[in-house]
């Protein structure tokens, strides 16, 4: 009888495991079955309890290794929270091999990386690419500001999010991909409008801002306060079949925003997204292409994208690059070249 008593206390442990059941109750229907088994053996028989000790064991040394290894995962798992600024763990170090052995790039590129903090401005199309591919480069800190929720239409780009996040926070469903794809970063998620009243504040606490909405009113908000804080700004934009960017950081050379597109055009001659539409992999073209403008200007890499801007065409398979020039009139940069 003791065999059989064991055997059902294992099967109820593996059903547990499958079917995710919390730990107190399946370790309480293990207990109940146990206590019952016992109760009836000497209550009922009158047994040996011989067999019942050594069950009780091994219940015992079962429950003691599980609690021993859950307490070690809980101490691997917290681990990467404690994150050192500048110095790498072996796993880190594995992680980022590919860029450690690029000329252009090395271990010091990898480290400012790590120690650079970017805050990017929605979690939606362009933002999701964006997002992924900072925390898998291995930025150190970044922020996300949206104050929107994950809609079933924003899974046909949004790739960030999955079908499961719907009716949640962009920024939390965001923050939690980043996490599971990169645990040796911070993730700062801030479930809220970009206003004027938190911008500057905001924005000082970041090395680099990315700039991934789809209204004026913001990309005007974020220019205006990255060029008062010195801060570069890389921007993009799309539509339909088309996708464009780049980096407006007069500290350092070139225009800002506003004096490219000095002021909003007028309702219905740039629609967005959901006027107009966009096929599904542009976000993820235009995104990663931002991403890697923003791993260039932390490391210092190759040649960035200020005072110009790409434009793809993605129907036609076809990019060209634009110069750009600041404007002496612009009321923002007032045409202002470092």
């Amino acid at each position: 009888m003791a065999l059989a008593v064991l055997g059902v206390m294992a099967m109820i442990w593996a059903l547990g495991r499958r079917l995710r059941w919390p730990k107190v109750m399946v370790w309480g229907l293990i207990v109940l079955v146990y206590g019952a088994a016992l109760g009836f053996q000497f209550v009922v028989d009158g047994g040996n309890p011989a067999p019942w000790a050594i069950v009780g064991g091994i219940v015992a040394l079962v429950a003691a290794y599980a609690f021993g290894l859950s307490r070690l995962k809980s101490r691997v798992k917290l681990e990467p929270e404690t994150k050192s600024q500048g110095t790498f763990r072996e796993a880190e170090l594995e992680r980022y091999a590919r860029h450690i052995v690029l000329r252009e790039f090395g271990g010091p590129g990898q480290k400012k990386l790590k120690n650079a903090k970017v805050l990017v401005i929605g979690a939606g199309g362009l933002g999701s690419p964006v997002l992924m591919y900072l925390a898998a480069a291995g930025v150190g800190t970044i922020g996300v500001i949206d104050d929107d929720m994950v809609d079933h239409s924003n899974l046909q780009r949004q790739v960030i999010h999955r079908d499961e996040a719907i009716g949640t926070s962009k920024v939390h469903s965001a923050a939690e991909a980043m996490r599971a794809l990169n645990p040796y970063i911070e993730v700062r998620p801030y479930q809220r409008r970009l206003t004027a009243e938190l911008a500057e504040a905001l924005f000082a606490e970041y090395d680099v801002i990315l700039d991934g909405t789809d209204n004026f009113t913001t990309r005007y908000l974020s220019n205006a306060t990255a060029v008062a804080l010195g801060k570069p700004l890389v921007s993009g934009a799309l539509a339909q079949w088309e996708g464009q960017l780049s980096v407006f950081d007069p500290a350092r050379g070139g225009p800002c925003y506003q004096c490219i597109f000095p002021e909003a055009p007028v309702d219905g001659l740039a629609p967005s997204c959901a006027e107009a539409g966009v096929v599904a992999p542009l976000p993820g073209v235009i995104g990663t292409m931002m991403a890697l403008e923003t791993v260039k200007v932390i490391t210092g890499a190759g040649h960035i994208l200020r005072a110009e801007m790409l434009i793809y065409d993605g129907l036609y398979g076809e990019s060209r690059k634009i110069k750009l020039a600041a404007r002496k009139d612009c009321p923002i940069c007032h045409g202002e070249i470092a």
